[in-house]
């Protein structure tokens, strides 16, 4: 399956949202829950789709009426200075004799992310923060198409899920990657429904789902939500679930924000809008002058964050 990469606008494209976790954990590897019912749990917490992404073995369900299921793995590979990483194969159907063929001596990011790919997947580097790859140093292949830039399962065990300052090095670097958000759950009903990516998919199908991944179109959250992102020559405008930060984030020591409540700084950016008890509903931002791309970061007041996909400027 031949997927385009690169990042869209999914607010400009056509399709219907939806909530998808794209990272869990079953009996067939390491989890609590066999497979179906993990996606009846995470149907019951109002997911749209479920990828099971068991360690080496690609487990498999049926989807229900209310979740779609997407086959993957998790794989490890070497990263530089032999250290160990993990790789989600999102869409990957492998049979266990050629998960085999890749097992013992564990390969490189890229060479892992190729087997990925002809196996009919996505290849997205997992936990780098916790993995413990230094920022600045990696560097993702072209065949990655992106991190993950919170796992909720590696933040409430070790505080250790959110890799903002990987994503922004890589993209200050000119790799414009995508993030997804995920739970990484291996324990449902503590580690589950915690983060999420919303894919814009022109069609509830596992195909349409992966082509929307492929192709940029979706963010991802820990909470707020990101209703809409408009992109205007040098200003960007936000329209956000009530949040008391909205941030454009760009290249070192440069970027605009707004901020909410007692202090409410202002920094290259205005409050177009704000809810009854005074969260911003609305904000327009100014793209620094010097500034090569950008991306927005949301909080809202139980300081849980929404991210989306960095965009030329």
């Amino acid at each position: 399956m031949d997927y385009a990469r690169g990042v869209g606008d999914p607010w400009r494209s056509d399709g219907t949202w939806l909530r998808c976790a794209l990272h869990a954990h079953t009996t067939e590897s390491d989890g609590e829950m066999p497979p179906a019912s993990l996606v009846a749990h995470y149907g019951r917490a109002g997911f749209d789709v479920l990828a099971l992404t068991d360690h080496w073995k690609c487990a498999t369900t049926p989807s229900t009426e209310q979740v779609l299921v997407l086959s993957g793995v998790e794989l490890n590979c070497v990263m530089p200075g032999a250290r160990d990483g993990h790789v989600l194969g999102l869409g990957v159907a492998a049979t266990d004799d050629a998960l085999r063929s890749l097992a013992g001596d564990y390969r490189s990011l890229e060479e892992t992310a190729a087997w990925i790919n002809e196996h009919n997947g996505l290849a997205f580097l997992a936990h780098p923060y916790w993995t413990g790859i230094t920022p600045g140093t990696l560097e993702l292949p072209s065949n990655v198409l992106g991190i993950e830039i919170f796992n909720a399962g590696c933040e409430l065990e070790i505080s250790r899920g959110l890799s903002a300052v990987h994503w922004d090095e890589l993209l200050e670097a000119g790799r414009m990657c995508t993030a997804i958000a995920t739970d990484d759950s291996h324990h449902p009903g503590f580690d589950s429904a915690h983060a999420w990516t919303w894919v814009r998919a022109s069609a509830r199908t596992a195909e349409a789902v992966l082509a929307a991944l492929a192709e940029g179109l979706f963010y991802g959250s820990a909470g707020p939500r990101l209703d809409d992102v408009v992109r205007d020559g040098a200003v960007v405008t936000v329209a956000c679930s009530p949040c008391r930060t909205v941030t454009l984030v760009s290249s070192k020591s440069i970027g605009a924000a707004v901020n909410a409540g007692r202090h409410g700084y202002l920094n290259a950016g205005r409050i177009l809008s704000t809810s009854d008890d005074g969260l911003i509903t609305e904000a327009v931002l100014k793209v620094p002058p010097a500034a090569s791309h950008a991306r927005i970061e949301v909080t809202d007041a139980q300081g849980m964050k929404a991210w989306s996909n960095p965009f030329p400027v």
